[in-house]
């Protein structure tokens, strides 16, 4: 691909999705889109850039999906998950019986289903909690809404909830893990663009996981999602973030409690 062109994608990609493609990334973009170019039979990457950014929108939602990151595992930042489980608690101590919580960037679903199950381990089965998990792209979210994980995908699931939350079967001589039926009624999907707020939402969200996406981002895009976030946190709730991410809290109506954990500061 050369530079040219590859400016060319650059620019669309972060117009339709906020996502920044640095300098010397040609050959993974071409990695990325080559099965796409090949199903649609064009060779050359110029045409294919004319066929995306003259498209009505599906093609740009195949593009988006092939250059997605979808990396994540259930319980994945384990200390998150023991916050998420003592602010439960707390809320729950203080009288508070409806939750709300949203997975931002739901990937394969480990992550939304890990919260979800944490909530109904806290709350009991017949708790009001009900998980938002969105995402940009709409092929792993149509994995995620199955919940079907093979025996290599559930290793950070804790034994206890492996027995009660999972349903083991066996599917072309290998072992399939299928989150349990109880867990995936509290759990709806849907796509969002997290680079272009507002989002249709009302909120408020308890909690809002959101990591590892924003490091894609740049500074405006980020600045824009993180103050959507804080205007869907209920007083009080919770961000959790990557570790490799960090923000200005004070900025923005947050306040650090741990790293990588943030508290939206109730009005005073």
């Amino acid at each position: 691909m050369d530079s040219a062109t590859f400016d060319k994608f650059r620019r669309f990609i972060y117009e339709q999705s906020g996502i920044t493609l640095r300098p010397g990334k040609e050959a993974l973009l071409s990695s990325r889109i080559s099965s796409r170019m090949r199903s649609l039979s064009l060779e050359d990457v110029r045409k294919y850039y004319d066929r995306v950014s003259n498209d009505d929108g599906q093609e740009v939602i195949y593009l988006l999906d092939a250059i997605s990151t979808n990396v994540t595992s259930f319980f994945r930042e384990g200390e998150h998950f023991e916050v998420l489980d003592q602010h439960l608690g707390s809320l729950h101590k203080s009288g508070k019986r409806k939750f709300r919580l949203w997975s931002a960037a739901c990937s394969s679903g480990e992550e939304p289903y890990s919260m979800t199950m944490t909530a109904v381990q806290k709350l009991g089965d017949g708790a009001d909690c009900r998980t938002l998990a969105t995402d940009i792209s709409t092929r792993i979210l149509a994995e995620a809404k199955r919940g079907d994980y093979d025996e290599g995908r559930i290793m950070g699931v804790p034994r206890a909830f492996l027995a009660k939350f999972f349903e083991k079967r066996s599917e072309a001589e290998r072992s399939l893990y299928s989150v349990s039926r109880s867990v995936r009624d509290k759990v709806s999907f849907s796509r969002i663009n997290l680079s272009k707020p507002p989002f249709p939402m009302k909120g408020p969200f308890d909690a809002i996981f959101c990591r590892n996406v924003m490091i894609y981002f740049d500074p405006e895009v980020r600045g824009r999602l993180i103050r959507e976030m804080v205007r869907l946190l209920a007083p009080d709730g919770l961000l959790f973030v990557g570790h490799s991410e960090t923000l200005t809290p004070a900025t923005c109506g947050l306040k650090s409690i741990l790293p990588s954990v943030y508290r939206r500061e109730s009005p005073t």
